[in-house]
């Protein structure tokens, strides 16, 4: 948790910004894996930690503007559940810990509620993602499930993206914290691969990492010799001579806070020449990314200048052809990039996703392209100071895309299909970075990761 006076300052910007209303913040609860005592590891809602801090289930907190009231309502553990669970905190104590000071029992929230509406108070929610919040919104405030996500309320969207997009020092100095063990997570598995190994044995290592360090996963774990599957969590698959391991994962702090990070290395200790090449190409194309962030720029300009890269490095080795602008401007490069560039991180691995994509990534003048690849961009505004981000561009030999687009001949005046066909079995590559944008440029956060060639073979040599 951080210091008191940060969630202080959080919510009192929240109020001046918004001004009026009634803001409802759902907690999570425990989800049952099986039965409802064999829960799901519990994971806190975003928002609620940002604005509230506290990481137990079943609270709901709310901010009264006009009122000037901040009420955490949830309830004690009775001694049934410190039998099992131990002594805890109470809910007065962590609620004085982020400045809190008025704490009520659950059972009193329906009325609190249902007074608010008949005083004609607007309430602003967020639009919910878990069907408990679903069923609770629509018992609290009588609002059909169909109807809650176009009656969630724009302005507290607005200014919860707002607010979450810029990252504080101390936010940063988390996320430095969970890029750095994603670091050591990611070292581990480079360490350690070898041909006979099962993607599941590396895939465990790695998760023990994050949780002997007091954080967990931030995501699925991909790890995987199929690296043309772009969220492939598939580990069962052996290692090989001659393949390449894809490692797409990152850790999450006890705050929550989040790392991601992408390296790709061969199982044995070198390159082939063919990987080496491909593996440059999309090296080349995160540095030349890298080179031009900086404010003011958009990002989805610098998502079509390593497109850009990407196909003059594909026409050099022969798959791509005729004039680079003309075949990114037709998205023939999404034939072997069919991805965004990255996207915002913080509490989030995709940063609010939840509060909806375009209001994070795209400004009120930016429409989302309909252009297959380019579509999925996720981050495609103006870079600010404060923002935090993945770069990660990749190349990817998608057996079944590349069977489609070849018998429909689509852009056949960019892609050599007849040379294509030598690398249907090459599997994928991505190299994904973590970036703070500065006032002058960006900052990559946390220790080094090797990424050139000649790293990654000497660190897996020495292995």
């Amino acid at each position: 948790m951080f210091p008191t006076h940060v969630y202080i300052a959080r919510r009192a910007q929240l109020k001046r910004t918004l001004g009026s209303g009634l803001v409802l913040f759902l907690g999570n609860r425990e989800v049952g894996m099986n039965y409802l005592a064999n829960p799901y590891p519990f994971r806190q809602d975003s928002t609620f930690l940002y604005y509230f801090g506290i990481d137990r289930p079943n609270l709901v907190a709310v901010i009264d503007i006009e009122h000037d009231r901040e009420i955490l309502f949830g309830d004690d553990l009775k001694i049934e559940d410190i039998i099992w669970m131990g002594h805890q905190p109470s809910l007065s104590e962590q609620a004085e810990a982020v400045g809190v000071r008025e704490v009520l029992p659950m059972r009193r929230l329906l009325s609190f509620l249902k007074r608010t509406r008949r005083q004609g108070q607007l309430i602003h929610f967020l639009p919910p993602y878990r069907a408990e919040h679903v069923l609770a919104l629509k018992d609290w405030l009588n609002i059909a499930p169909q109807k809650q996500k176009a009656s969630a309320s724009e302005a507290l969207i607005r200014a919860v993206v707002a607010q979450r997009s810029y990252k504080s020092d101390e936010e940063v100095a988390e996320i430095e914290r969970a890029v750095n063990l994603s670091v050591e997570m990611h070292m581990a598995a480079m360490r350690s691969a070898r041909p006979g190994h099962l993607e599941a044995e590396l895939a465990g290592m790695v998760e023990g990492i994050a949780l002997s360090a007091g954080g967990r996963p931030a995501y699925p774990i991909i790890l995987t010799v199929n690296g043309q599957i772009l969220h492939n969590h598939y580990h069962g698959n052996k290692l090989e001579p001659g393949q390449l391991v894809l490692g797409d994962f990152g850790a999450e702090t006890s705050l929550h806070y989040a790392g991601d990070l992408t390296r790709t290395f061969p199982v044995s200790p070198r390159f082939t020449t063919r990987q080496r090449d491909i593996y440059q190409v999309v090296l080349d194309a995160q540095l030349h990314a890298l080179s031009l962030l900086r404010p003011g720029v958009r990002y989805l300009d610098v998502h079509l200048a390593a497109a850009h890269r990407i196909a003059e490095g594909l026409k050099a080795l022969g798959l791509m052809q005729g004039d680079t602008e003309e075949a990114v401007a037709h998205g023939a490069h999404a034939l072997f990039f069919p991805h965004g560039l990255g996207h915002m991180l913080g509490l989030d691995v995709h940063d609010m996703e939840n509060l909806g994509e375009d209001r994070v990534g795209y400004s009120e003048s930016q429409r989302r392209s309909t252009q297959f690849g380019t579509a999925y961009l996720r981050l495609a505004r103006e870079l600010e100071p404060g923002f935090v981000l993945t770069v990660e561009p990749g190349i990817y030999f998608i057996p079944s895309l590349i069977q489609q687009w070849k018998r429909k001949e689509h852009c056949a005046a960019f892609i050599n299909y007849k040379a294509l066909d030598r690398y249907r079995s090459f599997g994928g590559i991505r190299i994904e970075d973590n970036v703070l944008i500065t006032k002058t440029g960006y900052r990559l956060l946390g220790e080094p990761l090797p990424k050139s060639v000649a790293s990654i073979e000497a660190l897996r040599a020495a292995s």
